[in-house]
């Protein structure tokens, strides 16, 4: 069996950010209602002072914030990949592993909010990013 395209490395970075626009929205939606039933003041939003969002909101934009934090470094090692021409079935497989660890995330995170499920997918999430990591290495190495 050949190597696979080079490109498909590449969708599991589509799928990311379909997941933050997803967020995206949601936190929008969120906000304008909140301005809009008065529950929260527009003036809050200037500097991010005053009364605080309601918990239900700040966990949302919690999330959202989250996922411009480690996600990056995903980015990042899919473009090295990409560029380095290491692409294998096996960064492939890391990189849809990563992303479907995220989704797992985001759910909970938005969802139930339990917080040991969250942090252990929220390792398992960063243990795929090691591999891909030490696994592009390798290669380059290698190569």
């Amino acid at each position: 069996m050949g190597e696979p395209a080079s490109n498909l490395i590449l969708y599991p970075v589509f799928a990311m950010f379909f997941l933050v626009a997803a967020v995206l929205v949601r936190m929008a939606k969120l906000r304008v209602g909140a301005v809009g039933s008065g529950e929260v003041s527009a003036k809050y939003y200037r500097a991010y002072q005053g009364a605080d969002e309601p918990e239900h909101m700040r966990v949302v934009t919690r999330h959202f914030i989250n996922l411009f934090e480690v996600p990056v470094l995903f980015y990042v090692v899919v473009i090295l990949t990409y560029i380095t021409h290491q692409v294998s079935s096996w960064m492939i497989g890391c990189a849809w592993a990563y992303v479907a660890a995220r989704y797992v995330h985001s759910y909970v995170h938005l969802t139930s909010n339990d917080v040991l499920t969250r942090f252990r997918v929220f390792i398992a999430s960063g243990l795929v990013l090691f591999v891909m990591w030490v696994s592009l290495l390798v290669e380059l190495i290698r190569a």
